[in-house]
């Protein structure tokens, strides 16, 4: 979802930066803010709080219930659909290929983004992240979404822009596809196993047949 369907930057760091300054800690730019983003929100604490904060279990549960609050308030202010994602999803939704989402973002904010940024695309199963949920690299929700479509793994395309996401396709046995305009860069995403790299969504056209 972020960093692949919809720009998501800017209302996330809004949210962290809200969050830090609710403690008085120092904040950071939007460009460092990105390589944080991907692994999940405490993950992207982990990198954002100052190092002595981050054994406080205390502090780090009040400091991640403080960034749901902010990034609840902040998710669409910002938020849109990356330019072509929408002729995108609209061409695969015509040719009745099911979509799904999967992603490491708070559960609540995938389904909101789904349900008010990217209608009205339907997409038939939408997995973030969930308490006692497993997350991306593992690839059991991804498999998930690929059994509700009722297809081989093999028949899947897995669109993304780090190198989580292509760890998930690789251990799903789906197809890798890298997106340039994301988090992360290009030689990040052939590194870590992208068999396509696309620069516009509708690109992959060139590449792949959906039937």
């Amino acid at each position: 979802m972020d960093g692949t369907l919809v720009d998501t930057i800017d209302d996330l760091a809004d949210s962290v930066n809200e969050m830090l300054a609710h403690f008085n800690l120092p904040q950071h730019s939007t460009e460092i803010l990105q390589s944080y983003f991907g692994e999940g929100a405490r993950k992207m604490l982990e990198r954002a709080l100052p190092i002595e904060k981050i054994s406080d279990t205390v502090f780090f549960e009040n400091a991640l219930e403080i960034y749901n609050q902010c990034y609840a308030k902040n998710i669409t202010n910002k938020t849109k659909p990356y330019a072509g994602i929408m002729d995108l999803l609209t061409e695969l939704q015509n040719k009745k290929i099911p979509l799904g989402i999967c992603t490491n973002k708070q559960n609540f904010a995938a389904q909101i983004i789904a349900e008010k940024i990217l209608s009205p695309i339907k997409f038939k199963k939408v997995f973030g992240d969930e308490k006692n949920k497993p997350r991306k690299p593992n690839p059991a929700r991804a498999l998930e979404i690929a059994a509700s479509f009722g297809v081989k793994n093999f028949e899947v395309a897995y669109f993304g822009d780090t190198t989580i996401d292509m760890q998930t396709a690789l251990n799903a046995g789906f197809l890798p596809i890298g997106v340039t305009w994301g988090f992360r860069s290009v030689e990040e995403l052939k590194l870590s196993g992208a068999e396509i790299i696309i620069n516009y969504p509708t690109e992959i056209f060139n590449f792949v047949e959906f039937i």
